[in-house]
C-alpha cells in the first residue's frame, strides 16, 4: 500500500512539474520587437538598431543557440554564402545569440566571415521574440521583417540546414 502511495505521489508530482512550452515563435503578420544591441561585424564591435537597419530595407533575424557549435557554425556559413543574394535583394542579415560580445567578436571573423554582424540576444531580447529555450540558450528561429516592421516570415526548426533558402526566398518575395 505506501510502495502504491509513493508511486502515485511520484506521478502527480511529476505532472505538476511539466511545463508547457510557450508558442515557437511570433506571428506572421505581427509587429517586431525594436531593439539596439552590442553586435560584431568583422572582428569589430558595434551597436546594431533594427530601426536604423529597417530604414535600408528589410532585415533577416536569425537566432542560433551557441558560436563554435556544429549547427549554428555550418548556418553561419551558408549565411555568408548567401550573402551576395541577400545584398542583392537589399536585406541585411544578422544574427543573434547569447553569446558574450567577445565571442561573437570572434565568430564573425571566422565563421560568418565578416560577410555579416551577429548580435548580442540578451534574455529580455529572446523573451520578446519568443525564442527562449528555458535553458538560457536561443531556439533555432529566422525572422523576415518587412520596412514597415511586420514579421513578413518566420520559420523555427533546429536544423539550420533550410534557414538561409527559406529566408532568402521570403526576401524575394517582398521585392516583388
Amino acid at each position: 500500500m505506501m510502495k502504491t502511495f509513493r508511486i502515485a505521489f511520484a506521478a502527480l508530482l511529476a505532472a505538476l512539474t511539466v511545463t508547457v512550452p510557450a508558442s515557437a515563435e511570433l506571428s506572421e503578420g505581427v509587429r517586431a520587437p525594436i531593439f539596439s544591441t552590442r553586435a560584431a561585424l568583422a572582428g569589430e564591435e558595434y551597436g546594431f538598431s533594427l530601426r536604423g537597419a529597417l530604414r535600408r530595407g528589410p532585415v533577416v533575424l536569425y537566432f542560433y543557440p551557441k558560436a563554435f557549435t556544429s549547427g549554428c557554425t555550418l548556418e553561419a556559413n551558408a549565411f555568408a554564402e548567401a550573402m551576395p543574394q541577400f545584398e542583392a535583394a537589399g536585406a541585411t542579415v544578422i544574427g543573434m545569440s547569447n553569446d558574450d560580445i567577445a565571442t561573437l567578436k570572434r565568430f564573425s571573423r571566422e565563421e560568418c566571415r565578416d560577410a555579416f554582424p551577429v548580435g548580442v540576444a540578451t534574455p529580455r531580447l529572446m523573451t520578446a521574440y519568443d525564442v527562449g529555450s528555458g535553458s538560457g540558450y536561443a531556439r533555432r528561429t529566422s525572422y523576415v521583417i518587412g520596412q514597415d516592421g511586420q514579421i513578413k516570415m518566420v520559420y523555427s526548426n533546429s536544423d539550420y540546414r533550410d534557414h538561409v533558402a527559406r529566408t532568402l526566398a521570403a526576401v524575394r518575395a517582398l521585392s516583388k
